[in-house]
């Protein structure tokens, strides 16, 4: 297969680029690749992306940014900036990249446990990534037999548990073989319209 993982060089990106790799192609794009850039946050960059790689198998999409601090510290413009980026971004993301698939191709989104489950300090992410989760389910409706479409919303991942453990007391660090797996399903099963929840309930 042919795939495109948009930030692919973070914590999670980097695990899902190693398993994808072994045995697909896979075209690494994020805002500081020489060779394949992109901004998810600016529409332009998003088609010049798939202008160059032409057409693909599968999309992944590991990007996108929101603030975090409490509510009263927050103004429209702060919000903006996870309804531009993860929002909007994703939102963008599937209306160009769609076009440039191959048949049963499918584009995987990512969230994250805030669209169900916030923590303090978060409302701004957890409402850009619930926003995500309605539209993948909505997108299915239109879309019955068209691009498979899926989300993908891990917990705290282990790798990162030191880091931000103090922002989720009482949560159960998630394995990063079990976060790839959810990639997996995704991208190589014939998922569509569904929110993959790699957290405990």
């Amino acid at each position: 297969m042919k795939i495109v993982l948009i930030g692919g060089s973070g914590t999670i990106g980097s695990h899902v680029y190693r398993a994808f790799s072994k045995d697909h192609e896979v075209i690494l794009a994020n805002r500081r690749s020489p060779d394949f850039p992109v901004d998810i946050a600016k529409k332009e960059s998003i088609e010049a992306l798939f202008k160059k790689t032409g057409q693909v198998d599968a999309v992944i999409c590991i990007a996108g940014e929101a603030k975090w601090a409490d509510f009263d510290d927050l103004n429209e413009s702060d919000f903006y900036i996870g309804i531009k980026s993860k929002m909007m971004g994703q939102v963008n993301l599937v209306k160009i990249a769609k076009e440039f698939l191959n048949p049963s191709g499918s584009i995987t989104l990512t969230t994250g446990i805030l669209g169900e489950r916030p923590v303090p300090k978060t409302t701004s992410a957890a409402l850009v990534n619930g926003a995500i989760h309605s539209f993948v389910l909505a997108f299915k409706q239109d879309y019955p037999e068209g691009p498979r479409v899926n989300v993908v919303a891990p917990g705290l991942v282990e790798d990162s548990y030191e880091k931000y453990k103090d922002y989720f007391p009482g949560h159960i660090p998630v394995p990063m073989v079990k976060v790839v797996e959810g990639y997996k399903r995704s991208v190589l099963s014939s998922a569509r319209g569904e929110l993959i929840r790699i957290y405990e309930p």
